[in-house]
């Protein structure tokens, strides 16, 4: 899978001087900050059985373990563009990546299960201010076109690699030092990017509003819609603060959709889903993360709690299905150019599709090596969607609305694979046995997919420029 899709910040300013050539330093601490933010989304996963045994709590403590940090970085993120123009980049940026470190630390210390997901609010707030910081930084440090180009490039496998190193290093170090060192470990790697930080120039601090009501109601609705997913799979739909938590992010929801189409300055411009190719590529994008995001969320609890696998071996069971990320993600730009970007979309979807219905096989005595084969497809096929699925949306808006679009589309991934966590572990807590609840998850992965490769079909065959001014 890839990583985020760059979120664009405006390039009205002037650059500073300090900046105008390619700065190694700038590209340096900009990929550690991705690295970190990228790598903290998978890391965890592997671990959940040992974070169970060590501080308590059921499925619904270990699913907010991981959407604490995923819905945080989501909700945020609709916003964390504007404030990194006001506030200038590069300050942006070092007050996440210190409040990011401080939540690692807070996470690595945590005393009990509620501490713990208090921490991964905190440190999901902090990669939401970073992740667009970063991207500034690297336009600023970068302002010849071709040299920006090339150090995106950079950026962005450096993501990839996080995505990639997750799994392994959080089954490596849960298994050699104990599970608090997957937090732990973020904060050499923090000093670095600061040690980094310090050299970095200065950056503009641009005019932009903030759409507090549509931030206020985004976080309400997607933090009550999850609560009641993964609180009603482990006590029941019909108790009544399920029932409420339902109707207030119902009722969010509707309050910054109103937001949206009434503000002066909304963080989602509702027009931009009359294009076609946007609104398709938003559900499309969100989908592929459910699967995967669901996906290695229940194997990591298969092998190790039905299958006994330890968490390294667990972490080596994830390398197949990510080992090829970065060579896919070229092939993708490859057959976008050669045939348009509706096909890789649409083959890396159905790919995912078959994986995830193959998946629905495995059993208690499958053999592991065979299951990590299985899962393959499941991580090729987002790589091989993702990077077409994202130029295709940047070219069906205009240039001055490529950072929104792009927000929005990172906000909708991250959200998929928030709530795919929430509902697979409610299929699994309401499923007579484990392996039923799998299934399940998988079915229902793998028909959102065959639906949204549906969709993709209706997209112009060719891809929609839109002309950039």
């Amino acid at each position: 899978m890839t990583p985020p899709s760059p979120t664009s910040n405006d390039e009205r300013a002037a650059v500073p001087e300090a900046t105008r050539s390619g700065s190694p330093v700038v590209l340096g601490t900009a990929l550690l900050g991705f690295f970190l933010i990228s790598l903290d989304a998978l890391i965890v996963t592997v671990a959940l059985p040992d974070i169970g045994r060590g501080l308590g709590g059921g499925m619904s403590g270990l699913q907010w373990v991981v959407d604490g940090y995923a819905l945080v970085f989501a909700a945020l993120m609709l916003s964390a563009g504007a404030l990194s123009d006001r506030v200038g980049a590069r300050r942006a940026f070092g007050g996440g990546l210190v409040l990011f470190a401080l939540a690692s630390a807070a996470c690595g210390a945590a005393p009990g299960l509620g501490v713990l997901v208090a921490a991964r609010l905190v440190q999901g707030a902090a990669a939401a201010v970073m992740m667009p910081a970063s991207l500034a930084l690297v336009r600023q440090g970068f302002p010849d076109q071709a040299q920006r180009a090339r150090a995106i490039a950079v950026w962005t496998v450096g993501g990839a690699i996080a995505v990639a190193a997750g799994p392994v290093l959080g089954g490596a170090l849960t298994a050699s030092v104990g599970w608090r060192w997957i937090f732990l470990v973020n904060l050499p790697a923090s000093l670095l990017a600061l040690a980094l930080f310090t050299r970095v120039p200065e950056s503009p601090r641009l005019p932009a509003r903030l759409d507090a009501v549509g931030q206020v109601t985004a976080v309400a609705a997607m933090g009550g819609l999850t609560y009641a997913v993964i609180e009603g799979g482990a006590e029941g739909f019909g108790r009544p603060p399920v029932v409420a938590s339902l109707l207030a992010a119902a009722a969010a929801a509707v309050a910054f959709l109103v937001a949206q189409a009434r503000g002066a300055h909304p963080m989602v411009p509702l027009p931009l889903f009359r294009s076609r190719v946007v609104a398709v590529s938003i559900v499309v994008g969100f989908m592929l993360n459910a699967a995967y995001y669901g996906g290695v969320f229940t194997f990591s609890l298969y092998f190790q709690q039905e299958r006994g696998q330890s968490a390294l071996h667990t972490g080596l069971l994830f390398v197949p299905m990510t080992a090829l990320v970065a060579v896919v993600n070229l092939a993708s730009a490859r057959l976008a150019g050669r045939f348009g970007p509706r096909v890789p979309i649409a083959a890396g979807q159905l790919l995912g599709a078959a994986g995830l219905a193959a998946l629905t096989t495995v059993g208690a005595h499958t053999r592991v090596e065979t299951v990590a084969a299985l899962m393959v497809p499941v991580g090729l096929g987002g790589a091989l969607a993702v990077p077409a699925l994202t130029a295709s949306l940047l070219d069906a808006v205009p240039a001055e609305r490529a950072g929104t679009a792009s927000a929005v589309l990172n906000t909708a991934r991250q959200v998929g694979g928030a709530l795919a966590v929430a509902v697979f572990g409610a299929l699994l807590a309401g499923a007579s046995t484990f392996l039923a609840g799998m299934r399940w998850s998988m079915l229902v992965a793998a028909a959102g997919l065959l639906l949204t490769a549906g969709a993709t079909l209706t997209l112009p065959r060719g891809g929609t420029r839109h002309p950039r001014a």
